[in-house]
């Protein structure tokens, strides 16, 4: 997968940053952001594959190191850490797929949801009005029933024509079908089961991995065979398997809720900590948030402590791209863990800025970049009059920070507080 061209942190970080100049700092002063060597930042378990490669140039912008990725499947230009982290998780995941694709049970599942359509169909079909009389006879014509999903499947049950598909339509048999069943009963836990196994994201963006996960998934569902994903996982090549808990840091119950169930409770959720169905409609309506995303937000914004969750909602819902909708989301979660030991009674938004207020009135702010260098825009939030009105200010740095730029913050009268990445 070709990504979009090359995107930065600065800008976003920037605007969230910087008031406006870098006050009385010297221009001599700042740092040109670092480029780094990626095997010096990323274990070597991640540099490289048997179906993928880390580019060793990678280039810092200040707050986040851009990386490259090569691989069987496409180049992916991550922004940061997490989304290399991620990318190559999936890849994995991909591979795994495109393995079991070629094998013996893949094959067999095909063949049966072919030989016994209508126990297939009856398996995946769901009509909400109840009316479905009659369902397609194969799994051609299925497909040859596109339109708007399963709805439109059902309310054309009883249409009488059993023409063949053409040969070009069952070529399709990943690639559609993903549009074709999205709404189906049954195969979407299955397909939630398939993303479990794998220990990945099951709404990740990542378009040829969601296109794998549906076409094994239906040759599994299909063709009424156990899905066993986890052991080929286990055999296929990568150095260590991660569950999903783990890896993506998902809650049990993405796996667990279908999409219309999952969107049901966390509505509900956040309706429960008192927003208004104004602002729930906004945070839903962002086209730039993953369901699973959300829900990850959504979990944290609830074991947080103290007022303003709802100008929390307000950042996200404006936000303006999923890798900025992570990078909130990578906030609140430095937030959560923070008020572990520092409860926190209220939170605020400066320009794109979220900032939480703890018990002591310390103003803290959570930081979740890969390398901190001192460069304008960094000197230009140190000096931010808003933000220096506050006797006592923290910063959460989650990574690392050059030395120029540890010892500026601290003379600017900031703490620091370092955690893990």
């Amino acid at each position: 997968m070709k990504s979009p061209p090359a995107r930065t942190a600065a800008p976003f970080l920037a605007v969230a940053f910087a008031l406006g100049a870098a006050g009385s700092f010297p221009l001599a002063a700042f740092e040109e952001p670092r480029t780094f060597t990626a095997s010096e930042i990323v274990p070597a378990y991640r540099i490289a594959g048997p179906h993928h490669r880390v580019r060793e140039h990678a280039q810092g912008d200040g707050y986040l190191i851009q990386f490259v990725i090569d691989s069987d499947y496409g180049t992916y230009d991550c922004v940061g850490i997490g989304e290399l982290q991620r990318r190559v998780e999936e890849i994995r995941a991909i591979s795994t797929l495109v393995a079991i694709s070629k094998g013996d049970l893949f094959a067999e599942g095909i063949k049966k949801s072919v030989e016994t359509p209508l126990e297939a169909v009856k398996n995946i079909v769901e009509d909400p009005a109840g009316a479905v009389v009659q369902v397609p006879k194969s799994v051609g014509h299925f497909f040859e029933k596109i339109g708007s999903g399963i709805g439109n499947a059902a309310r054309q049950a009883g249409d009488k024509n059993e023409d063949p598909a053409p040969a070009e339509t069952k070529k399709e048999i990943g690639k559609g079908l993903g549009r074709v069943i999205k709404n189906a009963a049954g195969f979407d836990k299955a397909k939630l089961e398939c993303a479990r196994q794998l220990g990945i994201d099951p709404y990740t963006d990542n378009a040829r991995l969601q296109e794998e996960m549906d076409k094994v998934t239906w040759a599994f569902f299909a063709g009424g065979l156990p899905l066993k994903i986890g052991v080929s996982v286990a055999s296929s090549g990568a150095s260590r398997v991660l569950g999903a808990t783990e890896f993506v840091g998902m809650p049990d119950d993405l796996y667990q809720l279908t999409p219309s169930e999952l969107d049901f409770r966390d509505r509900r959720t956040l309706k429960d900590i008192g927003l208004s169905p104004e602002r729930i409609d906004a945070l839903f309506a962002n086209p730039h948030l993953t369901r699973s995303l959300r829900h990850r937000i959504i979990v944290r914004l609830t074991d947080l402590s103290g007022s303003g969750r709802g100008d929390i909602v307000d950042l996200v819902a404006a936000c303006d791209s999923l890798w900025r909708c992570y990078f909130l989301a990578d906030v609140i979660q430095l937030l959560r863990i923070r008020q572990q030991t520092q409860p926190y009674v209220s939170y605020g938004v400066y320009g794109r800025l979220l900032v939480a207020l703890t018990r002591d009135g310390v103003l803290e702010i959570a930081a979740p970049v890969d390398y901190l260098s001192w460069t304008e825009t960094v000197a230009g939030f140190a000096s931010r009059d808003d933000i220096n009105a506050v006797e006592k200010r923290r910063l959460l740095l989650r990574g690392k920070a050059s030395p120029e730029a540890k010892r500026q913050l601290k003379a600017s009268g900031w703490e620091l507080v370092f955690f893990p990445q």
